[in-house]
């Protein structure tokens, strides 16, 4: 089997909402086998390609270390994201949040929502635009949480920490609810537009699949059955189905191998596909069938299309693009042409911006930053 590699950074996003850097799926959701592979990749100092006609006016808002999982508020005037910028004294990923109309992120840093102790992944707004939903391993321990040592066998892997919980925060970072409080994985929280549901992702059936609560925590109800790793999860527009990303081992030897993994608190997320169900878990259906990486999807605008990363077109593991299709698997369109990074893409509530992660115009370093654009039909 071909080795699938994945950039260091791509560890960020570790148990992403999106990724596989909390979560860069190959490397952030993030989301990758180890190995620092930048030095393969182009310097980056573009930052739109000609190719990319479904965007423009692409702005450029982080600037420095690793920047991804970016959303919008319900009203779009703000993002709250994960950063490890060492620029702003991070030693692991913390929850940002900004105006758009005032984000100068390469002069200020941008207020903090997470305490600053241990490691934070997949933040959202809250309905309202006045909290926000992050998880974080604080409680279990202040410090950030070790990252697995590169594997004898070659084989990447994010870690799925047991002392993640799901929180409610404040604009000015206090904590005013805890939604999940157990030892065990709970993390991957996305808000539903409707305002009245939250998916995440939990490891309390003893596999890693995705359930729903209400935007209390209250009522919880799992969603997915099928063995392997369910995360990454969204709602549609309408709030009546769910796009996630799933890696499903089918063989004997690949469902030993998930086993095992998963009873070390690790998950292999090399080889993903897209599906999507009804909010109950009803209609499961896979949508993609490339192969390799597919992750971070969400969906478009219009509900009939899905945005998601892959690497599927690529002989170098860690080149990841945004690519969009159908529902039922069809017309499958790239959307962006950065040579080795693009994903966690969301549109805008009202569907004329699109926010993603990128390692476009990083100057040859290994930052991952977030840029905005015009999405153009």
């Amino acid at each position: 089997m071909k080795k699938f590699l994945i950039p260091v950074y791509l560890v960020f996003l570790l148990s992403a909402c999106n990724s596989p850097s909390g979560n860069n799926p190959e490397s952030n959701d993030h989301e990758h086998e180890n190995g620092n592979n930048h030095a393969e990749a182009a310097v980056s100092n573009v930052m739109h390609y000609p190719e990319e006609k479904n965007l423009t006016n692409v702005k450029q808002l982080t600037f420095g270390g690793d920047n991804a999982e970016a959303y919008f508020s319900f009203d779009d005037e703000m993002i709250v994201f994960q950063s490890n910028n060492p620029a702003w004294s991070l030693e692991c990923d913390q929850i940002f949040y900004t105006r758009l109309d005032e984000a100068k992120m390469d002069e200020v840093i941008p207020p903090m929502i997470s305490t600053g102790l241990g490691r934070t992944t997949c933040s959202y707004f809250m309905p309202g635009d006045t909290t926000i939903l992050f998880a974080s391993t604080h409680m279990g321990n202040d410090s950030c949480p070790q990252v697995p040592a590169p594997r004898t066998d070659g084989k990447y892997v994010w870690p799925i920490y047991k002392d993640y919980n799901i929180f409610v925060a404040d604009m000015e970072g206090n904590i005013i609810d805890t939604l999940t409080n157990r030892q065990g994985y709970d993390a991957e929280a996305t808000v539903s537009p409707n305002g009245d549901k939250i998916v995440f992702t939990s490891d309390r059936s003893g596999d890693l699949e995705l359930y729903t609560m209400d935007i209390d925590g209250s009522n919880v109800k799992q969603v997915t059955f099928g063995l392997g790793y369910d995360g990454g999860a969204f709602f549609s527009p309408d709030g009546s189905k769910l796009v996630f990303r799933s890696s499903r081992p089918k063989t004997t030897e690949e469902i030993e191998e998930y086993r095992s993994l998963l009873e070390q608190g690790l998950v292999m997320p090399t080889n993903m596909e897209i599906y999507v169900c009804d909010i109950d878990g009803s209609n499961l259906t896979q949508v993609t069938d490339l192969g390799k990486a597919n992750w971070a999807p969400y969906f478009h605008p219009s509900g009939e299309k899905i945005v998601f990363s892959s690497n599927h077109h690529s002989d170098r593991g860690y080149h990841f693009n945004i690519f969009m299709i159908n529902l039922d698997g069809s017309g499958l369109t790239q959307i962006t042409h950065d040579k080795t990074f693009d994903a966690f893409p969301m549109f805008s509530f009202d569907g004329k911006k699109l926010i993603f992660s990128s390692n476009r115009n990083n100057k040859g370093t290994h930052d991952t930053n977030i840029f905005l654009a015009d999405w153009i039909e």
